[in-house]
């Protein structure tokens, strides 16, 4: 029998999702942001770079601005107005302290009971390779959670008025082959579509085919993978890591 997946913890009201790159949330969980944005709930994007590097056909300093606003206007879609950008090198990304305090300002600042990030695995199953970017910003996210709550872990982001936030009690991880939590996809799939689709620029370089329709294709395709453990329901899926 296949294993069914558990509900998304719903007591909470502060959420932090980093990722490496403008469009990550957008491919994985923005149904599920947008059910909790339509709830009340608070949530903050944090993205380690402005994707420059993403576009063969335009240069990082053209790209970056360009991916910038059509992140804003994604975010926005899904009822997300709070975006930052932490301005590390798209595409290599280094994996260190500088990252994890660079994540663990955020959560001081942002104070989330729970995080969200993109798969830090080497594969997104199977022999599907995951981007180094992916899984640096995933391990250090689930990394900095802890890092924020333990004053002497970087003490000078106290210094700069960052008090210490033990508060974040998950991390869930998107784009997983392990989920293990989920969330019903189904009210805030067209805006779903429409977050994706605000990528333009990126996804008509990606695809020959009809930007919507390809959005459309793609998100119905990953929701609808997780109906059979979900009680039949499209569903954004998350590994979640209690804390």
């Amino acid at each position: 029998m296949t294993q069914q997946l558990e509900p998304m913890p719903t007591d909470w009201r502060r959420a932090l999702a980093v990722v490496a790159h403008p469009d990550d949330l957008e491919y994985g969980c923005a149904a599920a942001v947008a059910g909790w944005t339509d709830e009340g709930r608070e949530v903050t994007y944090l993205l380690a770079t402005r994707g420059e590097a993403g576009i063969d056909t335009l240069a990082p300093e053209e790209c970056a601005p360009l991916r910038e606003r059509e992140q804003r206007e994604s975010a926005a879609a899904v009822g997300v107005t709070a975006v930052e950008f932490l301005d590390h090198r798209d595409g290599v990304i280094e994996y260190g302290t500088a990252l994890r305090r660079d994540i663990a300002a955020a959560v001081r600042r942002h104070r989330p009971e729970l995080v969200i990030t993109l798969n830090h695995r080497d594969t997104w199953g199977g022999v599907a390779w995951n981007t180094p970017d992916h899984r640096t910003v995933g391990r250090a996210t689930l990394d900095a959670a802890g890092d924020a709550g333990n004053r002497w872990i970087f003490p000078e982001l106290g210094e700069q008025g960052l008090e210490p936030w033990d508060g974040v009690r998950w991390v869930a991880v998107a784009g997983t082959d392990r989920p293990t939590h989920a969330v019903d996809a189904t009210p805030g799939f067209e805006r779903s579509v429409r977050s994706l689709l605000a990528h333009r620029t990126y996804i008509e370089v990606l695809t020959d085919e009809d930007p919507e329709a390809y959005c459309r294709t793609f998100l119905t395709g990953a929701t609808g993978a997780a109906a059979e453990r979900f009680g039949g329901r499209p569903a954004v899926t998350f590994e979640l890591f209690a804390r």
